[in-house]
C-alpha cells in the first residue's frame, strides 16, 4: 500500500516563466518566451489540475519580435510513489494578441522521480 501513497498536492497561485528555442536542421530560428500567472487546484487522491495564462514574445532570427497571448490548462496524477502522468492543452495567439487564429497544442507524458 505504501507504493501507492505520495505526498499531498499543493494547490494555489504560482508564476511560470518558460523559454523554448526552436532549431531547424541544427540552425537557430526562434525563441518563444511565456510569462504566466496560474492557479493549481487540488483534486484529492494525489491529483491536481491547473490553469495559467499571460503574455508571450516570439523572437525570430532576422525578423524581430512578436507580442502574443498564451495559456495552458493541464492535469497531473500520481500513478505510484515515483511515477506520475500528466496532460496539457495550450493555445497561443497568431500575432499581436489576435485570437482569430489560435495555435493549439497538446502534451501527454510520464514523470519518474528517483
Amino acid at each position: 500500500a505504501a507504493v501507492f501513497s505520495a505526498a499531498p498536492a499543493v494547490a494555489g497561485p504560482y508564476v511560470n516563466v518558460e523559454a523554448n528555442q526552436k532549431f531547424d536542421t541544427g540552425d537557430y530560428t526562434s525563441t518563444l518566451t511565456e510569462a504566466h500567472l496560474g492557479y493549481e487546484f487540488d483534486l484529492g487522491k494525489d491529483s491536481s489540475w491547473y490553469i495559467q495564462a499571460g503574455p508571450g514574445t516570439r523572437s525570430t532570427d532576422g525578423e524581430g519580435t512578436e507580442y502574443l497571448a498564451s495559456g495552458k490548462v493541464g492535469i497531473s496524477t500520481a500513478l505510484t510513489e515515483k511515477l506520475g502522468a500528466y496532460g496539457e492543452l495550450s493555445a497561443i495567439s497568431a500575432e499581436e494578441w489576435d485570437f482569430s487564429d489560435l495555435g493549439v497544442g497538446a502534451k501527454l507524458g510520464l514523470k519518474y522521480s528517483f
